[in-house]
Formats: structure tokens, sequence, C-alpha cells
């Protein structure tokens, strides 16, 4: 099993000595602590031996949440991952060695928290880096002990100490519940709970390790020392700095600006000036890095300081377009704000991958200090929200059309300044942050995160009055979540409560969103004719958006399927599936595929449903969706099994059950697809025998899905 690391910028250098206590200590301790200051090299230490200890290497991209839909046409979410799924312990994607070690875990998590800005979202994080979509109704936590279960994880959890006592709460729990869980923690201070070992992580040796890094650091500046002397004075700076990562990180960005020998003797006299009484209470490395990111603060011009301080706002990492529309402002114009953002790239106070920039946390939180000082803290929050609120208004206007999946793989990538952006509103402009709330929550709802949407929908409900159409659609995106946990009596009083707005506010759109939203519900009830009848009249009532109409003609063609009207649900399905193709649109289209798979295997067309039920995966696989993964792979398994092919259809029976265990629910759908599933296990075992299917299940349980899926994909 793989699971993603952080990318390291640049070869890892030294610590070969903890990197091997560490190895012996997580074989041996339930949590171990990195303690150190900022800037040590916590986070890239623990991600070596977090690489070490998993079979492969890490992946190559951040958290990002598959999108699950209800059963049926239930919404899905994409991914921006570079294969459109999520990484989570099961993915493709890197090199795997010939056997793996005998030391390795079964999984292994890596959770950043640099980015929360509520501890109550610390769970939800956690859940989202296992790779769950979490669809249950109860406490997140029991969701995550239950995931993990008995197996042998690692759990790296990255920079505590911004929320450190949820941190410590929840590995109490896990650690209660999980016998086999390992944590492996890095933060400023220990979490305080019992069993705990602390690690402290010191320094580089200033004559050997420190020297190695700004010696590869300045290479990569294309800075290269040939003369004895400059090998001396780099000697000095690292003595200087004390072997501190970071501010050798950003000394070796100064090299474009000032010689190392320049470097070696400014050093020496701003730090020999700082000794003095505080030298009591405060470590030489203290000192080293303050003056290292003063002295970078200083050598930037007034431009690229005050672009540092406005960056400090973001939290998920930005855009250049972020970055202009947040930051510009006074004397940065759009020119200025890109030769400044050029120049602290130069300097390596940001760095820059693609087209997002990144701020090392110790330098975001010296950025915003100078961004209190500046007394632009509030301003430039307002405009981090305002920006986040457009985008996510944005996405949810151009949902039916090509652009589907980038909208939500761009919503997914801002997922910590989106919660950043809320919270802000929610202090300073509550209806703006039910506009954006209602925007969002439906996207949150598809890619996983049911907590934090019902959580900021309810917040919004309980704040904002009006006006109707923002309560309308705020009830609606509530009820999509509540539907997808199961909840249904929850979900019909918010669809009664969003169709009620949504008459006062006189918008046909999202008349059509509610009658969606109950219809959703009878489907999942065994409730067709009802949900027939209501997706109907909304048909047939004024004009309403685009995809709110495919998701009212969606629930059609599944409540004509349901009620046995086979060639009518055929025609529908082809129609809408027809107009999705012309669009570019995906997650309809998948579900028309879902529909053509299950009228087929009615008729006892089994080669065409296995047809449909490949095409249906093919989207699901390109936006991400988890849920619709598993249920394809039902859907294609009951095709197997009808073709006689009983090993191949416990097969896909097999990776399905992997992605039914990331939503948290057992196998589900509409009531419909229960027999078939049934008929169609019997068949295989009979086809095959119950020991040849037992055994293909359970390697398929226990191999990487996503392969899984691409071998059954290519039929």
């Amino acid at each position: 099993m793989e699971s993603w690391q952080p990318p390291e910028s640049g070869p890892f250098v030294g610590r070969g000595e903890a990197v091997g206590d560490l190895r012996s200590l997580l074989s041996t301790r339930p949590l171990v602590t990195l303690v150190g200051m900022g800037g040590i090299g916590k986070s890239r230490l623990a991600a070596r031996v977090a690489e070490e200890f998993g079979p492969g290497a890490p992946g190559p991209a951040g958290p990002c949440p598959a999108g699950p839909g209800p059963a049926g046409p239930g919404p899905a979410g994409p991914c921006p991952a570079r294969d459109g799924l999520r990484p989570h312990p099961l993915r493709p994607g890197a090199p795997r060695p010939d056997a793996p070690r005998p030391d390795a875990f079964a999984a292994v998590h890596w959770t950043p928290l640099w980015s929360l800005t509520s501890p109550s979202l610390v769970t939800s994080l956690v859940a989202d880096a296992c790779g769950l979509s979490d669809h249950s109704a109860g406490d997140p936590v029991d969701t995550v002990a239950d995931w993990i279960g008995a197996r042998r994880v690692l759990l790296v959890l990255d920079s505590c100490e911004h929320v450190l006592d949820a941190c410590a709460a929840l590995v109490r729990v896990l650690l209660a519940r999980c016998p086999a869980l390992v944590v492996l923690a890095t933060s400023r201070e220990p979490l305080g709970v019992a069993g705990e070992t602390r690690f402290p992580v010191g320094p580089l040796e200033p004559d050997s390790e420190a020297m190695e890094l700004f010696a590869a650091r300045a290479e990569a500046m294309g800075v290269r020392w040939t003369r004895p002397e400059e090998y001396v004075a780099a000697a000095d700076v690292c003595r200087w700095l004390e072997g501190v990562p970071l501010a050798l990180e950003l000394a070796a960005g100064m090299l474009r600006e000032r010689p190392v020998s320049a470097m070696a003797r400014l050093l020496r006299g701003r730090l020999a000036l700082a000794r003095g009484p505080e030298s009591r209470v405060q470590p030489a490395r203290h000192r080293a890095l303050r003056t290292t990111i003063g002295w970078s603060h200083e050598l930037c011009d007034p431009h690229e300081r005050l672009l540092w301080a406005r960056l400090s706002v973001f939290r998920s990492g930005a855009t250049v377009e972020d970055v202009t529309r947040v930051c510009r402002g006074g004397p940065l114009t759009d020119s200025v704000l890109a030769r400044a953002l050029e120049g602290l790239v130069r300097k390596s106070v940001v760095t820059r991958s693609d087209d997002r920039v990144h701020l090392y946390d110790t330098v975001r939180e010296y950025g915003a200090l100078w961004l209190a000082e500046l007394g632009e803290t509030r301003a430039t929050g307002t405009r981090h929200a305002r920006r986040f609120h457009e985008l996510a208004l944005a996405a949810e206007e151009s949902w039916w059309g090509p652009g589907q999946a980038e909208t939500n793989a761009r919503l997914t990538a801002s997922y910590g300044d989106l919660c950043a952006a809320l919270e802000h509103l929610l202090a300073t402009d509550p209806q703006r942050a039910a506009e954006l709330a209602g925007a969002v929550g439906f996207f949150w709802a598809c890619s996983g995160h049911l907590h934090e949407a019902s959580h900021y929908l309810e917040e919004c409900l309980r704040l904002v009055a009006g006006p109707s159409a923002v309560r309308a659609r705020l009830c609606w995106a509530l009820g999509v979540v509540r539907c997808l946990r199961g909840e249904y009596d929850t979900a019909a009083r918010l669809a009664g409560g969003a169709d009620e707005e949504a008459v006062r506010a006189g918008d046909a759109t999202l008349l059509a969103d509610a009658a969606y939203l109950r219809g959703l519900v009878m489907l999942l009830r065994g409730e067709p004719r009802n949900a027939l009848a209501v997706a109907d009249r909304a048909l047939a009532g004024p004009a309403s958006g685009p995809a709110a109409t495919a998701r009212c003609r969606l629930v059609r063609v599944f409540a004509l399927t349901a009620s046995g009207a086979l060639r009518r649900a055929r025609a529908a399905a082809e129609a809408l599936r027809d107009d999705s193709v012309a669009v570019g649109e995906h997650w309809t289209r998948s579900y028309t595929e879902y529909q053509l798979a299950v009228i087929a295997l009615f008729e006892e067309r089994a080669s065409d449903a296995a047809a449909h039920a490949r095409a249906m995966l093919r989207d699901k696989r390109l936006i991400g969706d988890a849920f619709g993964l598993g249920l394809g792979l039902d859907l294609l398994a009951v095709a197997l099994a009808a073709l006689e092919r009983g090993e191949e259809a416990a097969v896909a029976y097999g990776a399905g059950q992997v992605f039914w265990e990331m939503v948290g629910h057992p196998q589900r759908g509409t009531p419909e697809l229960r027999p078939l599933r049934q008929r169609a296990e019997r068949a295989a075992r009979l086809q095959i025998g119950d020991a040849a299917y037992d055994t293909a299940y359970e390697l398929a349980r226990i191999a990487d899905p996503f392969r899984t899926l691409e071998t059954m994909l290519a039929g």
C-alpha cells in the first residue's frame, strides 16, 4: 500500500543517525513526536522516515478527496491529482520494490496540518489523508478508527502545534482503538499524550551536513564556489547560522544578491551583536533563524516586502492569478507585483511549482506579523475571501460543461483557502459566507468533505435569515449532504425547506434542484413512482439552469428503470447521455451509462451491460468518484457473472469492496440493484466454486484497486 508524502525540494542531506533511531523507535513505540523549532527540518525528517517505512515511493501530489456520489443520480466530484483520484493507501503510480520490507507498514498516511484554520477540522483532514470519503452520519473519529482497525498503519501528523489540543485528543482515541497504529507527529511542542516518545530535532552539524546542504542549494541557484576563501566563508555562514536548515535555505537564496564572503562578514557582525542577556533564554539557533528571515526581509525591496506580507493570507498555496487578485493594490500594480513575485522566488522566500506558489510555514508567520504591523490583516483577508467566493460561484455556474472536472479540481486544491474564507466571512459578512457555503457545499459533498460541508452550511443557516435564494441553496446543499449520509428523513425535510425558499425567491433553477433532492430521497427509499412524478412536474415547469435540468432528467431515468418502463428509460438515458457528450460533461454521462447497464441486465444483454459499465467506470475514473467506482465495479461484476466469467466477477467485486470501504458504507445503490448483486454472486460461485471465488475476491481486496480497475477496463 502507498500514500502521498510531501515532495522534497532537493536532496535530503544528513541526519542518517536520526533516521536510523526513528526507524527503531517506530518499530516499538505507538507515538513518536519530532519536537523542535520552526525551520529545523522536522517535516523533511518525518517524510524521509515515512518513505523508508512505506513499501513504495511516495505519490506525486497532495491530498485530494475522491468524490463519492449517492447511489444513483447523486453528485460526484473530481480531484486535482495527476491521475484524477485522491492519493490513498492503494493508489498506483509509484514504483514498488520486488519484495516489501519486513517492517513495512500496510499504509503510510501523511496529514499536513499547517493549513488548518479551525481545530474542529483536524479529524476530517486525517480522514482525507487516509483516502476516506466519509458518508456516515456518526462521529468522523469512529470512521477513521474503523478504517484503520487492526492494520499496521503509520499516520504522520505534520505541524501539530497549530492545533495541538485537537491532535492530542484524536491521537488518544485512535491509539486506544487501533492496536497496530503508529503515529509520527511533528510539532514545536509535545502533544502531551500518555506513552508519547519525544524525539528532539536539532540543527545540522555545521561543518559537515550543514555545509553539504548549503552547497547543494547554492548550486541550485547557479552559484558555485571555486576559490578556497569562498569555501571558508561558506563554512563560516554554516557555523553562524547554527546549521538551521531553513536559515541555510534562505541564505542560499540571497547568494545571487551578495557573495558568500560578504554574507559571512555581515552575519558575524549581526549575530555577535545579538549575543547578550537574551541568549540566556533564547538559543542561538533561534536567533540565527530570526536573523536570517529578517535579513531576507531587509534584502527585499519595498514591493517584495509588501507582497510577502500579503501572501501570508493564503493557506493552500496559490495560483499566480490568485496572488494577483488578492495582493495587488496601492503600489503593487500588476506589473510591479509580477516583478516582486519573481524576486521572492529568486530569494527562496517563495517556492514555485508549475503555476502555484507556496511559503514555508515559518516564513508565512513572519509575513503575517508584518501584515498586522501594516494594519492590512483584515483588508487582505477580505480580498482573499472575496476571491474564493468568486471562484466558488463561478464553479457552480460551470458545472454543466467541459470544464467540470477541472473546476472541481480547482476547488479541491483550494480547500484550505475556502475554509479560511468561510471563517473570515462568518466573522465579518455572514451573508457572503452563506453564498460561499451554498456554492461550495455541493462540491464538498461531492468530494467527500461531508462533515465540513455540514458544519458550515448549518452555521450559515443559523446566522442568515435571507434572502430566500441564499437559504434555498443552503437547504439544498445540506440536504444532499444528509442524503449522502443516509439520513433520508432529514434530507426530505431540507428538500421541503429548499422548495419553500425557492418559491419565495421565484427561482426556477432552485425549484428544480429542490425537486432533484426530493426525487433522490424517494429513489433511495424505494419509491420510484413518486420520484418520477416529482421529476416530471419539475421538467414541465419553468425552464431552469442546465445542470439542475440534467439532474432532474437523471432522476426520471432512474425512476423509469426502477418502475419497469425499460424502453422509455433506455430512450431517456440515451438522450441525456448524448446531451452530456455534446457539452463535454462527465458526471451525468457516467450515471446514464450506469442506467443503460442496469437496463441491459434486465433485458439479458450481458455484453452490452459490461460495455456500459466500463464506460461508466472510465468517466468515474476521470472525475475521481470513489462511490461511483464501487458502484460501477459491482455492476461490471454482475455483467461478468452473466457472461459466465466467474473469476473476473469475483475480482471486480473484491476491488469494488475497497472503494466501498473508502466511503465508510457497505454496498449501496437503488433497491433494484440489490437482487442483481445477490444473483450474480451466487452464479459466479457456482461457475468456479466457493474456494476459487473466495481466493480471487480476497486477492483483489488486498491488491491495488486502481491497477485492478485498469485491467477490468481493458476487458
